[in-house]
């Protein structure tokens, strides 16, 4: 038997006051968790265009009328990679260079975007739906090089960059010193080229561990004239005192790169453990990574032996049907942002009826963090209440966090609820009513309930 259940981390109660302070000079440009979908799970950084627009087609027609509405390039589509003659497979990781302007800022791969990003930014848009990319701290260690100018001052790039500022998973940038004069003027003109792209969404990495350089991000979306969602990544290093400059923002990652494994699935938990009592301001978001459901990794052939980006090869992800349930209904019940990670034409069965389950969207864009009811012998029960209601309504599971079968007794009172009252009860994921009383949980399986009181 493996699980790992911790009690919830002290940072909480570190970061209270300050957010009792409160701040709420960002206005929320997401007033439900973000929905859509992110390239890294199925094609690492080597996201190419023809992908895109394939992706996209699929998207716009199966998930945009769900809610789902952000379409998100991930890192690496300003790299220039050599290819395995005749494929789009890339023959190394890290690529040979990087592609840049004369202002030293990143611009689309020749390799994988020959006809940059304008043509995928205005198919999103002509079908409602918003285009992000990554977005990485910093500047190119190539304009260090090159000593390129900081565009509208009087600056060079080796003015400004932090050498020893180093990303320990990219190899192509420096930090940028904001105590420098310039240093704000290249985030502006930065982001400022990305919202001429007509760019909606950055997800900013390599970045939550550096206070000075989310400060800048957020004062050049602010100039910008663009209303753009601002994603801070990675988890695993946020910094409990600077939640309240986090929260100028609109999502933050509170968990390490999230793998279709068990393991990964724990991590999940024990975040929304530690963060379930965390007030924030509304509109901002606790993230746990993409959801790797469906294909994955298509751009590394399987049988590869040497280290590319993501985790693994080309498979179909190794999630149990009970695994899948369980993820999506902690999604949905924490008010995790859902973004997708699986090559979306090739979605099929179980990940489709995960995916697009329209009970599992309304519990997660109730948009209100679930709280933990009982853990009792490695059986947990979490609930989220349904805003907007005089009644009580709203979300419940129970999640069996054993490798074995398990068996438990379901009641009102140990659902969390009113035993004075009367309850519709529905299975989310079977579509049918629920049934009080055993219940037989599948290995690291649940039940998903949507209450509803009932009045005379």
């Amino acid at each position: 038997m493996k699980t790992r259940i911790i009690s919830v981390l002290s940072c909480v109660a570190m970061v209270g006051g300050a957010l009792a302070m409160g701040n709420r000079i960002r206005e929320p440009l997401a007033p439900t968790p973000p929905m859509g979908w992110n390239s890294y799970d199925s094609y690492g950084t080597y996201a190419h265009e023809q992908a895109c627009f394939d992706n996209l087609k699929t998207f716009v027609e199966t998930f945009k009328p769900l809610g789902y509405d952000y379409f998100v390039i991930d890192g690496g589509w300003y790299i220039e990679y050599e290819l395995q003659p005749g494929t789009l497979f890339p023959t190394t990781d890290k690529g040979f260079g990087i592609n840049m302007n004369e202002d030293g800022y990143f611009i689309p791969s020749k390799t994988y975007f020959p006809n940059g990003l304008k043509g995928i930014a205005d198919e999103c848009h002509k079908n409602g739906v918003k285009f992000g990319v990554h977005f990485l701290r910093g500047m190119p260690r190539k304009a260090v090089e090159q000593n390129t100018p900081v565009k509208g001052t009087k600056y060079f790039a080796a003015d400004i960059a932090d050498t020893n500022s180093i990303c320990g998973w990219n190899q192509h940038t420096y930090g940028v010193d904001m105590s420098k004069p310039g240093a704000q003027e290249y985030y502006d003109g930065w982001i400022q080229l990305l919202a001429d792209y007509g760019i909606d969404f950055i997800k900013a990495d390599d970045i939550v561990s550096f206070p000075d350089e989310i400060a800048a991000v957020q004062k050049a979306i602010a100039k910008c004239g663009r209303r753009m969602t601002l994603s801070l990544s990675p988890g695993g290093r946020v910094l409990g005192n600077e939640i309240k400059l986090y929260e100028k923002a609109d999502m933050l990652r509170v968990t390490t790169d999230v793998w279709d494994n068990q393991h990964d699935i724990d991590e999940c938990f024990d975040s929304w453990l530690t963060w379930q009592y965390v007030p924030v301001r509304e509109g901002f978001w606790f993230d746990m990574d993409m959801i790797p459901i469906g294909e994955l990794q298509v751009m590394i052939p399987r049988g590869t032996t040497h280290k590319m980006a993501g985790e693994g090869a080309h498979r179909q992800d190794h999630f149990t049907v009970p695994q899948k349930e369980t993820f999506m209904a902690m999604r949905a019940l924490s008010a995790s942002p859902l973004m997708m990670g699986g090559v979306l034409p090739t979605l099929k069965g179980d990940d489709l009826r995960v995916l697009t389950s329209k009970e599992m969207i309304a519990c997660n864009q109730n948009g209100k963090m679930g709280h933990l009811i009982s853990n009792k012998k490695y059986i947990q029960t979490w609930l989220t209440e349904e805003r907007g209601t005089d009644k009580d309504n709203g979300w419940v599971a129970v999640f069996n966090r054993m490798d074995e079968k398990a068996e438990t007794f379901v009641s009102v009172k140990s659902l969390g609820l009113d035993p004075d009252k009367k309850y519709e009860l529905s299975n989310v994921w079977k579509g049918a009513p629920f049934k009080l009383g055993k219940v037989e949980l599948a290995p690291h399986g649940c039940v998903f309930i949507h209450y509803t009181e009932k009045t005379k």
